[in-house]
């Protein structure tokens, strides 16, 4: 039974809309964390500057300065974008705003020195179109991020925002809403990639009195920031996202449980929640509705565990962030013992675009089993880092090399670190495979939540499975006794083999603990915590052995396995390794040819950094 609303949502974005035509000239500059860490603000003070100064502009009646959410683009950062002339200006300081102002907004002459540069073309790049990084992306979820001013509820709303909410409310019908997000496809973004409307349809079966929506922005993968982008960027899609899925689901008290380490996003969610329920976006009666809604964010102390539900859902409830038996599902007793719907924060800024354009619109992205498209955090050895979102059917190389520009410094490409510290590694076999839930867990890997670590050929691989299994037994929460030792246990043997003490027995022990790991921890973090170990012992068993029987490490990177010695040839006796080296371990007059003792030697690079001739080597 459809219901009258009392909010008018079009007229609403019609009256936004005015507003920003009225600004005149436009300035996006990016306020995301990266960019702020790196002088954003200087650079937005700077251009405020200016304005205020000038009445008349080349082609404007007046200029507006508009902090935005995350460009995406985050090594370029600060990023200055011109969208109405199509004009990306990179890595812009705060010495450089006067020149922008004098030839570019008051005479129209690009500073050319400020765009973009491929890395393979050498071109310079005007606007984003020109940009691989943002040309082969395909944005929905991120799609007003560094578009519009996140604390600004009216560029969210010019932008559609509350559109699909007002549609649900007014059509009045859970089973449709569910339904859609049934027949669209989408899977949960937070790392397992369960069916949400499976999800959906499971607390909605078990109404009845109390119901909670859980959103889960604990994002702990190392390098992975997707959720707190879009948390940050454009907040009003995450927070209609939620309220629709309490609408579906019957819940009329949702949390939003972020980690303390995102206090820009944090600072911006609230200030979202309180501008949405003063319009009667979100609160009580909602567009004049019966359907209410009350949101909380709920600081994490940034525990790894807390990303899993049921830790999650005991953090909420005051208690230690813990894993729970899940003999009962949370469809049936989750928060305070009530039926709970728990979703990540990508899953959610999914929803108003599916309720809006529809599930075929959705479901014609991506492949059979992975609908739709996809964020990740692109970061590690390539031209282009940053945060992208592409359809699910998109290959690993088509990210790597086209989004991504290849790798840095004319490298090889070695690997691929996919879904963090529960993740695995991919290879150069697995470039031409899409990012598709089963076809990655097939092989041993798995979208996780959307981190991706590309590694060069100078990359040791057994030290990236030693640096995640010390993440994974570091946050262990030593509920379990296969996770709590089993982890310890397997860094040990990591350990021992990046200091050249390893044996061949080794790798079976290893594979024998990861099994137990997998088998018997009480969660899915700790079951998946042996993944990295796992796929590399699987793809890069060579380096395990050259590490265990020729005492070597093939990239050169394992510290204990160095060697350090002087070319006496090259030597000139001007003793400045000498008297730089730390644990006088070089020996030789002045004039003379020197030498390393290689049993004081701590082979710490001083001498090879010291030395003017280049006589030093590391073998």
């Amino acid at each position: 039974m459809e219901t009258k609303l009392k909010i008018d949502i079009k007229s609403e974005q019609k009256r936004a809309q005015d507003i920003i035509a009225s600004q005149g000239l436009r300035v996006l500059v990016c306020a995301g964390t990266g960019c702020l860490a790196v002088g954003a603000q200087d650079v937005i003070d700077r251009f405020k500057e200016f304005g205020a100064n000038v009445s008349t502009l080349s082609d404007y009646d007046k200029m507006t300065v508009v902090p935005t959410g995350c460009h995406g683009f985050c090594e370029q950062g600060v990023l200055v974008v011109f969208p109405e002339q199509n004009v990306t200006y990179v890595k812009v300081k705060e010495s450089d705003v006067e020149e922008i102002f004098n030839s570019h907004i008051k005479n129209g002459k690009i500073v050319e020195r400020l765009l973009y540069v491929d890395p393979e073309t050498k071109q310079h790049a005007k606007g984003n179109q020109d940009i691989n990084f943002y040309a082969k992306q395909t944005k929905n979820a991120l799609k007003n991020c560094g578009k519009i001013n996140p604390e600004c509820l009216d560029e969210a709303v010019a932008m559609g925002a509350y559109q699909a909410l007002a549609k649900v409310l007014e059509e009045n019908n859970q089973e449709n809403v569910i339904k859609e997000i049934e027949d669209s496809g989408l899977r949960g973004r937070g790392g397992g990639g369960f069916p949400t409307g499976k999800k959906w349809r499971s607390v909605y079966n078990n109404r009845g009195g109390k119901s909670y929506v859980i959103c889960n922005g604990d994002e702990g993968d190392p390098g992975a920031f997707m959720d707190r982008s879009v948390m940050e960027d454009d907040p009003h899609k995450l927070l209609e996202g939620i309220a629709i899925a309490a609408f579906a689901v019957g819940a009329d008290e949702a949390y939003i449980y972020v980690r303390a380490e995102y206090p820009v996003a944090i600072k911006r969610l609230k200030k979202a929640i309180k501008d949405a329920s003063g319009a009667g976006y979100l609160g009580k009666n909602i567009f004049g509705t019966d359907f209410s809604l009350e949101i909380h964010i709920r600081e994490g102390a940034g525990a790894f565990v807390c990303g899993e539900s049921s830790a999650l859902i005991a953090s909420i409830e005051g208690e230690r962030g813990m894993p729970r038996p899940k003999n009962i599902h949370m469809a049936q007793c989750g928060l305070f013992k009530r039926p709970t719907l728990l979703n990540n924060v990508e899953t959610f800024a999914n929803i108003s675009s599916i309720i809006l354009n529809g599930a075929e619109w959705f479901s014609s992205m991506g492949t059979a089993s992975s609908k739709g498209t996809k964020t990740f955090a692109l970061t590690g050895e390539v031209n282009n880092s940053g945060l992208i979102e592409v359809p699910m059917n998109t290959t690993l190389r088509q990210i790597v090399f086209d989004l991504g520009g290849g790798i840095r410094n004319g490298k090889k490409f070695k690997a691929v670190q996919i879904g963090g510290p529960s993740g695995g590694c991919l290879t150069e076999e697995h470039l031409d495979m899409p990012m598709d839930y089963d076809d990655l867990t097939k092989v041993g890997a798995m979208v996780g939540s959307g981190g991706l670590v590309v590694m060069n050929e100078d990359t040791c691989i057994v030290e990236v499975a030693r640096f995640f299994m010390n993440f994974a037994k570091n946050e262990s929460c030593g509920k379990c006794v296969p996770c709590r030792e089993g982890t310890k246990n397997m860094l040990l043997i990591l350990e021992k083999i990046v200091k050249g003490h390893g044996k061949m027995e080794d790798l079976e022990k290893l594979e024998e603990l990861a099994e137990v790991v997998k088998a018997g921890s009480l969660c899915g973090l700790g079951k998946s915590a042996p993944n990295p170990v796992l796929s590399t012992l699987k793809y890069f068993r060579d380096e395990y052995i050259a590490h265990i029987k020729d005492k070597k490490c093939p990239a050169g990177v394992c510290k204990a396995m160095k060697k350090f010695v002087i070319d006496q040839t090259l030597c000139k006796g001007c003793t400045k390794c000498a008297r730089n080296c730390p644990v006088d371990a070089i020996e030789g007059s002045v004039k003379n040819p020197h030498k390393i003792d290689q049993s004081k030697c701590i082979k710490c690079g001083t001498c090879i950094n010291n030395c003017p001739f280049k006589a030093i080597k590391s073998l």
